[in-house]
């Protein structure tokens, strides 16, 4: 009975946390503040939409602070840390989104988290200033393995518990403790975000075609974003409808996935095939457990640096010499008899010296920065005036001395840790957790805490979507294609409208370049041996978007990658593109 109360609580505060605060000042001049979450539990990592809404109404400026603190587990877990601040002029109202960074689950396998059978986040909300105090959380409580997913209105009030209850029951039969976890998030269609960072911490969201068309433009370009990241957009709708009418690029949706499914009889979900429908059948495996687990064992990028041994043999010599020193040569030559108060002064020289010493020896054996791998896999969309490159990075490091572990983005991604193999130089592993804090400052990221620490090895996956000029233009000629990026392309892969398979190679940006007819026998190597690259969903989502006609893949190792710390030297970057052919 108790645990059965516990989760109506849960329940009933998941739905009731859209309004996170509302604070007023002078009710006679209806002055407030409102902090409102725009879905109501946060995500897996990624960022949570936040808007926030001071009515002014006074004949001074107000002000306000938010403060945002994201904790994943109970008790031990990742962290993060969040501050804006805000200000509404005299007699104005002022609307503001907020994208607050969330952290994704801790990687240890304690009790509290994935051995348990289900994973927390709690992402907690601080307002101050001229409204006072108040205080309030989201949440996200998910079965292990389970996609984060958003159910629109229209379909949670009437399929929420029944799609919870079959998500707990399918969590226990498999032998975990479920928990108050849920089957999906709620959203208000009409109140989305414009912002596809604002969805990449969710796998899935579901709603109906109506409420598709009540959508902003903004909130369709952001969503079809996702989508072409690697979201599943699921659409109910009549038998009548079309995807053309929605304006959704079924047949080609990049990355990811665009399911049309019937209006089910009174809207009532089978709870069994839609728990199937985002998970299994999607095809893909969730994020959260992608970052988890994919680059713990075998990651090529981290295998290609080898295993660094530590150079004991340097360090125990100077630690003898330091012995020999501090002891008896300070005690009978330096401070002999008669003369030991100077072992006030020799002592802390020769400590000092000692200090210099092995500081030189780090620094001449790790050296400053640090050195990197990166793998890119990006999709360029010139067509429907998208010009748009939708990349994913994973990269991995070695870095030497840090002056300084914060760092600038002027991209703003998703980026998360990933818990690498275990060894003495690697931070971040199944067996710990750390600061992972995103400070949003404008167009920019300013990032602190456990990213990047002096002589260890970390991994990270990012995700962003960037505006481009670049692509491959048909020429008019059959035979001909011709490259307008700034970057020369080593490797060129094109297949036809009729399935038959094209290669060129050494493209220089301008210039036109031959294509040779050659047996996909010839073009399946290179495609495996690409997919082999990756780690989590991106090997079959790169053979998946091998098989579409009318696109090309290609191979380069001067396109930049989506930058991180200054210091790091990325050694090796390689990027493979794909998509469509554009047409002048």
């Amino acid at each position: 009975m108790r645990q059965i109360l516990l989760l109506l609580l849960f329940a009933i505060t998941a739905s009731a946390q859209e309004t996170l605060i509302r604070e007023t000042m002078a009710s006679k001049t209806d002055t407030y503040v409102e902090v409102e979450a725009l879905f109501s539990g946060a995500s897996p990592g990624g960022y949570a939409p936040i808007r926030v809404t001071i009515v002014n109404n006074q004949k001074s400026s107000k002000s306000i602070e938010l403060s945002f603190e994201t904790h994943s587990n109970y008790i031990r877990g990742n962290s993060a840390s969040s501050d804006f601040s805000i200000t509404a002029p005299e007699n104005k109202t002022v609307v503001k989104e907020l994208l607050v960074p969330l952290v994704p689950p801790s990687s240890e396998r304690s009790r509290y988290s994935y051995s348990g059978g289900y994973l927390f986040i709690n992402l907690e909300t601080h307002l101050t200033g001229d409204f006072g105090n108040a205080n309030n959380s989201l949440n996200l409580q998910l079965a292990t393995n389970q996609p984060a997913v958003l159910l629109s209105e229209a379909l949670y009030t009437p399929n929420g518990s029944s799609l919870d209850n079959a998500t707990r029951s399918s969590a226990s039969s498999g032998g975990y403790t479920s928990g108050a976890a849920s089957f999906a998030t709620r959203f208000d269609p009409k109140q989305v975000s414009d912002n596809w960072l604002a969805y990449s911490g969710w796998d899935s969201i579901l709603m109906l075609a109506s409420e598709w068309s009540q959508v902003s433009a903004g909130g369709q370009t952001a969503i079809l974003a996702w989508v072409r990241m690697g979201g599943q957009l699921v659409i109910y709708q009549d038998h009548s409808g079309s995807a053309d009418a929605l304006g959704l690029p079924v047949d080609d949706p990049g990355m990811g996935f665009i399911s049309l499914q019937p209006n089910p009889p009174g809207l009532h979900l089978p709870a069994e095939e839609t728990i199937d429908l985002v998970g299994v059948k999607s095809g893909a495996q969730p994020g959260h457990s992608v970052i988890q687990d994919a680059y713990r064992s075998s990651w090529p990028l981290q295998n290609r640096f080898g295993i660094k041994l530590f150079r004991y043999g340097l360090f125990i010599v100077v630690l003898l010499i330091f012995g020999i020193l501090v002891g008896p040569v300070n005690l009978f030559v330096f401070a002999k008899s008669g003369k030991r108060h100077r072992l006030f002064i020799t002592t802390p020289i020769i400590s000092l010296g000692a200090s210099a010493v092995m500081i030189f020896l780090i620094i001449l054996q790790d050296g400053f920065g640090g050195n990197g791998s990166r793998i890119v896999l990006m999709e360029v969309r010139p067509d429907d005036g998208q010009n748009a490159a939708y990349i994913h990075q994973e990269q991995f490091c070695r870095t030497g001395v840090l002056v300084s572990s914060g760092f600038t983005m002027d991209t703003p991604a998703f980026i998360s840790p990933v818990p690498i193999k275990s060894s003495r130089w690697a931070r971040y592993t199944e067996d710990s957790s750390g600061d992972f804090s995103i400070q949003p400052n404008g167009s920019k990221m300013e990032l602190s805490g456990d990213w990047f620490q002096s002589r260890s090895e970390h991994g990270h996956v990012l995700a962003a979507v960037v505006s481009t000029r670049g692509r491959i233009e048909a020429t008019g000629s059959p035979d001909s294609m011709i490259s307008t990026f700034d970057f020369p392309i080593q490797k060129f892969y094109y297949q036809d409208e009729n399935g038959a398979w094209f290669r060129s190679a050494n493209i220089s940006t301008g210039k036109k370049f031959q294509l040779t007819p050659v047996d996909f026998s010839m073009v399946d190597p290179e495609i495996q041996k690409i997919a082999a690259s990756f780690e989590g969903n991106l090997p079959s989502t790169f053979i998946r978007l091998t098989k579409r006609r009318q696109h090309y893949f290609a191979v380069t190792a001067d396109a930049p990658g989506i930058a991180t710390h200054s210091s790091i030297r990325w050694k090796q970057t390689t990027t493979i593109i794909t998509g469509p052919i554009a047409t002048p």
